[in-house]
């Protein structure tokens, strides 16, 4: 369906607990340990069946980490089961993928995308607390030969940080086929505050000038390839160049609250209707009408402890 600006909302973000097994600087972890007020696999099946009656044609898992959950196949196996659900997706930091992948992939799982912000051991533990640099790898791999595709490597890029570390993601998308996708720092932490460190994507150009765009784009990246590459380059650029004219999601997240806009702080619950699927399917509608024209990052203290990646 249309919303009240004309944009067809057809694409559902699933937040399926905001728990992670990393605790990355620039996300602004809040609560993340708590499990008491997410929803249960059926739960989230029949509020997403409710989103596909109104138009939604794709949904994406994300945290958190949703591979924290031990019901993760569960979960994709019944949102698989929604006829008219075109595209089911996942985006993960890739620490238990190599777990998961083909158990996914059997559950009908089609895509993932994988955080990964340095190749470098030490950059990769400073930036997530945690040393399991090898094991994202290992999960990049899995996902190949379970035939998930595509493949995105989600980086964001800080100054001072890990931004001399653009050239090894980059050749990725050189040797593999994958896409290296590079994600504007948002306002979810005290770090995504600081616009210093902030490298749009305008500034990777210019460092990496052999890269030519190649006409591809999927309303948030812009895609750009370079001779010999195997895979791709995306710059998703939400604060310098703002796409909301052509956003065409809304999220919902792990308690049952629907948020509209990311980059806006209004929720609404639809729990109290779980039991009444017409009023279910109308409040949604009506829910969607609320979504606002465009985010409104400017005002940055009301996202800490949003997932710069997840959402």
């Amino acid at each position: 369906m249309k919303d009240s600006f004309g944009r067809d909302i057809t694409y559902l973000r699933l937040s399926v607990t905001r728990r992670c097994n990393l605790n990355c600087v620039y996300c602004g972890k809040a609560d993340c340990e708590k499990k008491e007020e997410e929803l249960t696999a059926e739960q989230f099946a029949l509020l997403a069946a409710a989103f596909a009656d109104c138009g939604v044609r794709k949904i994406r898992l994300t945290g958190g980490e949703p591979l924290v959950r031990g019901d993760i196949v569960e979960i994709v196996r019944y949102l698989r089961a929604i006829p008219s659900l075109e595209t089911l997706a996942l985006t993960t930091n890739g620490v238990y993928l190599a777990r998961y992948a083909d158990e996914l992939r059997r559950a009908g799982l089609d895509s993932v995308n994988i955080s990964l912000d340095s190749t470098d051991g030490a950059t990769y533990r400073r930036l997530t607390g945690a040393d399991v640099l090898h094991k994202v790898f290992d999960g990049i791999e899995a996902a190949e030969r379970a035939g998930l595709a595509p493949i995105r490597i989600n980086a964001v890029l800080m100054k001072g940080v890990n931004a001399d570390g653009a050239a090894d993601l980059i050749d990725l998308a050189r040797r593999k086929r994958v896409d290296v996708r590079f994600i504007e720092l948002m306002p979810f932490s005290d770090e995504g505050e600081d616009a210093s460190r902030r490298v749009t994507g305008a500034e990777i150009l210019a460092q990496f000038p052999f890269l030519r765009e190649t006409g591809g784009a999927d309303g948030t990246a812009v895609y750009y390839t370079a001779e010999g590459f195997v895979g791709r380059i995306g710059l998703i650029d939400p604060v310098s160049r703002k796409f909301c004219g052509q956003c065409s999601r809304v999220r919902l997240l792990c308690d049952g609250s629907v948020k509209p806009c990311l980059g806006d702080p209004a929720e609404y619950d639809l729990k109290p209707f779980l039991n009444d699927p017409a009023r279910l399917r109308e409040e949604i509608r009506q829910i969607i009408q609320k979504k606002p024209a465009g985010h409104r990052f400017g005002e940055a203290k009301q996202f800490h402890g949003l997932n710069q990646t997840g959402g």
